[in-house]
């Protein structure tokens, strides 16, 4: 038996030097606060890509109709870069619609694919075009086009 009351059946239990005890430390201690660091920077990559989506996916909204009531787009005009949308949402003075006029687009544009013809009747109802080709879009609401309901996007 070992001294000091060891219970190491073949006497007091080795001791690793204390170089080789500080050599393992930090190794293990380490390894950890790398991996929470490299799973931060994926989950902060992660979430600055969705956001970059997010902010693409939806660039412009215009109001069909002014909270006041007037016949207008609401904002008449907005700027958005190649391949966003432009969301309407029918918000007063309603039935609306969307109409590109043909000749007030960029060449070899299908007016009609972006057009909204259908009416939105009902507050909050939606419509929805993407731009995939830079230029001007004059667009109007065919029941209040004669009122001067009408707007205009540009694509970058």
């Amino acid at each position: 038996r070992g001294s000091r009351g060891s219970t190491h059946p073949a006497g007091p239990r080795p001791r690793s030097p204390p170089h080789a005890m500080a050599a393992r430390a930090p190794t293990r201690m380490s390894s950890k606060p790398a991996a929470i660091a490299r799973k931060f920077g994926q989950a902060a990559a992660a979430c600055g890509a969705s956001l970059a989506v997010a902010l693409s996916a939806q660039a412009a909204n215009v109001k069909l109709g002014s909270d006041s009531g007037a016949l207008v787009f609401d904002p008449a005009t907005v700027t958005i870069s190649k391949g966003d949308s432009v969301t309407w949402t029918n918000n007063a003075g309603f039935p609306h619609n969307i109409v590109f006029d043909e000749d007030a687009v960029p060449s070899g544009v299908n007016a009609d694919a972006l057009s909204h013809e259908d009416y939105l009747n009902a507050p909050g109802e939606t419509a929805t075009s993407k731009f995939d080709v830079a230029g001007t879009y004059e667009y109007y609401c065919e029941p209040h086009q004669g009122a001067g309901m009408q707007g205009k996007v540009v694509v970058n």
